[in-house]
C-alpha cells in the first residue's frame, strides 16, 4: 500500500460526508476498523473506509439504530449474505417508522385542535397554555 492509497481523517470526512468526531466514535464502537497509523500517530484511511462510512451514513439517514447498522454491516461483510435476515431487519425498522408516523399524525391532530382553540386576541386564559399546563380536560 502506497501513500497515494491512503489519506487522513479530514479527507475521509469530506469524501464520506461524515463528521471527524463521528468517524472517531464509529471507530471506538467498532463500526469502522481501527485505521493504520503513521509513525507520527496520524490515522490513515483507505477507499474501503469511505465506502463503509457511506453505507453507515445512508443507513443512519434512514433512521436505522446503531445496533441495526452493526447487524447490517455484519451481513454485508459476510461471505454468505442473507437477504432474508436483511429483509427481517428492514421490516422491523419499517414497522417502527410506521408506528412513529402514526404517533406524529396523532400529535399533529392534537396540536392543530389546540391551535384552532386559540383566540387571535387576548383572553384571560389561553386554551393552549392551559392544556399544556394541565392536560386535556
Amino acid at each position: 500500500m502506497t501513500a497515494r492509497d491512503t489519506f487522513a481523517i479530514g479527507r475521509l470526512s469530506s469524501r464520506s460526508g461524515v463528521n471527524v468526531e463521528t468517524i472517531r466514535y464509529y471507530e471506538r464502537i467498532g463500526l469502522l476498523a481501527k485505521p493504520l497509523r503513521t509513525s507520527g500517530g496520524y490515522r490513515l484511511y483507505r477507499l474501503a473506509d469511505v465506502e463503509r462510512l457511506a453505507f453507515i451514513r445512508r443507513t443512519r439517514d434512514l433512521g436505522f439504530s446503531l445496533d441495526d447498522v452493526r447487524r447490517l454491516l455484519d451481513l454485508a461483510d459476510g461471505k454468505s449474505r442473507s437477504c432474508r435476515r436483511v429483509k427481517d431487519i428492514a421490516n422491523t425498522h419499517l414497522a417502527d417508522v410506521r408506528a412513529k408516523l402514526d404517533d406524529l399524525h396523532r400529535m399533529e391532530r392534537v396540536l392543530a385542535d389546540l391551535v384552532s382553540a386559540c383566540a387571535d386576541g387576548t383572553l384571560p386564559a389561553c386554551p393552549l397554555l392551559e392544556t399544556l399546563a394541565h392536560g386535556p380536560e
